[in-house]
């Protein structure tokens, strides 16, 4: 795929469900009594991997696009798969959370996936999990999966976090949701909390005090309704590139705005973006907004602390922003960038180097000299979707083409991506 500069993008996007939220919402329905009904579920591969996963232990999901119906079976009602380990393709959000749930069960099963997430530690869910009396070992020792797993009655814990990671503390939950005994996680900072207000939704008994989440146990779940809101990952992008491209005005519909992840909007705002909010509205516990952003001059700034956990996905992006802006821009306390789908930390650098950005790469972020032109280039996208999308964007501002290589890889969160981007641009793909 290969992108050149562009005088302007206008008009208004729609983006795809919310991740996060989409896994969750088919975890739950499949252990609550009853049909949850969910719309605007996002179709994208991993969130596909989720569906399968529990299709495969007995759940009837049935994916008509516009909605997903999940007709749970209770919390006991999941079967065993078979020989066959259950394949969570990319998704690091299906293995970590599924093996809170698994834990619990009277059965064994294997979890694996791409080779990315064989690569990505699963150790920080495998230690809390093991405390709660779980029985889940990694099968080639190396802390990562495939993961087999033999399900064992748990007891509640009080979990200290050394990472705010609402993977780590959406697995210890699912976990307690089945323990005997009270489930406290407590982060050192307060991460996505898409867990605990659909926890609530559900049924369950969960509260928070400060960064620590509170979970009694549960005897039954209820099916609900869910109407997930669109990812804030994703319009991200969209926010970036018409903050970064002159003449731009973009027109953003239905974007989730919960506050611990709307970090990006914070940060944009800092560095002098023009983003209004037109419409705002809560639904099951989720803020969501329609969001109009105009180019805008930009200057650097420094992020760090609380509100890392709230913009992780989106730094890659938001250091494209900093090339583009007036003055230096650092980013800190983001190590959790070299655990993604790849090390994000030395992609960005090596790849905005390559454009011609003055990038230092630092142990838990990225020092960013904005003003330098950039120019085209040939970016590995190692195969990360917000990489993909992030250089996509750069590319609109640099002189010459940049190709980005596997830029398919944005069918695991984004598969209309490029279509709605060359819309903006008045083109076709």
């Amino acid at each position: 795929m290969e992108f050149q500069a562009t005088s302007h993008l206008k008009g208004e996007v729609t983006v795809p469900g919310d991740k996060s939220i989409s896994h969750r919402s088919v975890m739950l329905g499949s252990i609550a009594k009853g049909t949850t009904e969910i719309t605007n579920y996002l179709q994208g591969a991993d969130c596909l991997s989720t569906i399968s996963c529990f299709q495969r232990m007995g759940i009837s999901i049935e994916n008509k696009g516009d909605a997903v119906l999940v007709h749970g079976n209770g919390m006991r009602g999941l079967s065993a798969p078979g020989a066959e380990p259950l394949d969570c393709g990319n998704s690091g959000t299906t293995t970590r959370l599924i093996s809170g749930i698994l834990a619990a069960q009277d059965f064994s099963v294997t979890l694996t996936g791409d080779a990315s997430i064989q690569k990505r530690p699963m150790k920080r869910i495998i230690d809390p999990l093991t405390l709660m009396g779980a029985d889940i070992k990694s099968v080639k020792g190396n802390g990562c999966a495939p993961l087999v797993i033999h399900g064992k009655p748990l007891h509640g814990i009080h979990y200290f976090s050394p990472v705010a990671s609402a993977q780590v503390k959406s697995a210890v939950l699912l976990g307690g949701l089945y323990a005997e005994g009270i489930t406290k996680v407590t982060e050192p900072y307060l991460s996505r909390n898409h867990t605990e207000l659909m926890l609530k939704a559900f049924g369950a008994h969960v509260r928070t005090e400060g960064t620590t989440a509170i979970l009694e146990p549960a005897q039954e779940l209820s099916a609900c309704r869910i109407s997930v809101p669109g990812d804030i990952s994703s319009a991200a992008f969209f926010i970036a590139a018409a903050l970064m491209v002159p003449g731009s005005e973009i027109l953003l519909k239905n974007v989730g705005i919960n506050p611990t992840r709307d970090g990006i909007l914070t940060v944009c705002r800092q560095m002098g973006g023009d983003i209004t909010v037109l419409r705002q509205w809560t639904e099951g516990g989720e803020a969501a907004a329609d969001l109009l952003v105009r180019h805008s001059p930009l200057s650097g700034t420094v992020i760090e602390g609380a509100v890392i956990p709230t913009l992780i996905d989106e730094l890659p992006v938001i250091a494209a922003m900093a090339c583009v802006a007036k003055g230096e821009t650092i980013i800190r306390d983001a190590a959790e960038l070299k655990v993604k789908e790849s090390n994000r930390i030395e992609v960005m650098t090596k790849n905005l180097t390559a454009m011609g950005a003055d990038v230092t790469e630092t142990e838990d972020g990225m020092i960013i000299r904005g003003g330098r032109p950039l120019h085209g280039a040939v970016i590995d996208s190692r195969l990360d979707h917000r990489i993909a999308m992030t250089f996509a964007i750069a590319g609109l501002c640099a002189e010459g083409t940049t190709k980005i290589l596997g830029a398919e890889c944005v069918n695991i969160s984004y598969p209309q991506f490029y279509q709605d981007l060359f819309r903006l641009m008045g083109k076709t793909l």
